[in-house]
């Protein structure tokens, strides 16, 4: 395939979606909606719907043929891809993983103001790491700034905030995706 953006012929056009798994959907569709303005869409499992699991479950999404997932939320965070929740329940689920963990471990949201990003997601019950951060490398700019913050059930999120360009500019028009003004 290369790095042509081209899989079968075909133009790959975006990330529609992340998925997370939470243990309250209504306490972390308020926390998104405070923290980010974030907007439900619509749920696609409701709480009173019988619940996704089992073998189904378990061929279907690959989730542990003993859990269950109660209610499912789509939610438009922006103008980027959308976020889905995911509440679920089951005998051996673990806490959300860190950063040197394999796997998915966080997503960036793209604010204009670092510092109000930062209340926000405080007040809505996140907790911030240190920063902000500059950025530096081949993502050096004017202005760059980055914090890494953990939700109130644990998933990591990276406030980026990119007003100028960066440094790999100078070297490549491939360009990484930026929200318009």
């Amino acid at each position: 395939m290369g790095w042509s953006g081209r899989l079968n012929n075909k133009p790959i056009r975006g990330i529609d979606h992340f998925g997370i798994t939470v243990p309250d959907l209504e306490a972390a569709t308020r926390f998104l909606v405070d923290a980010f303005d974030a907007k439900p869409l619509y749920d696609n499992i409701r709480r009173t719907d019988p619940p996704f699991e089992g073998a189904i479950g378990a061929g279907l999404v690959g989730m542990a043929a003993d859990a269950m997932l109660i209610t499912m939320r789509m939610i438009q965070l922006g103008n980027g891809p959308g976020l889905e929740l995911f509440e679920m329940r089951g005998p051996d689920q673990h806490a959300a993983a860190r950063l040197s963990d394999y796997g998915l471990q966080h997503f960036a949201v793209y604010v204009d103001d670092i510092e109000l990003a930062t209340r926000r997601f405080v007040a809505a019950g996140g907790t911030m790491f240190s920063g902000p951060n500059d950025t530096d490398g081949q993502e050096k700019g004017d202005g760059h700034k980055w914090r890494y913050g953990r939700t109130p059930w644990g998933s990591l999120i990276e406030l980026i905030s990119r007003p100028n360009p960066d440094a790999y500019e100078r070297d490549t028009p491939l360009r990484r995706w930026t929200p318009p003004a």
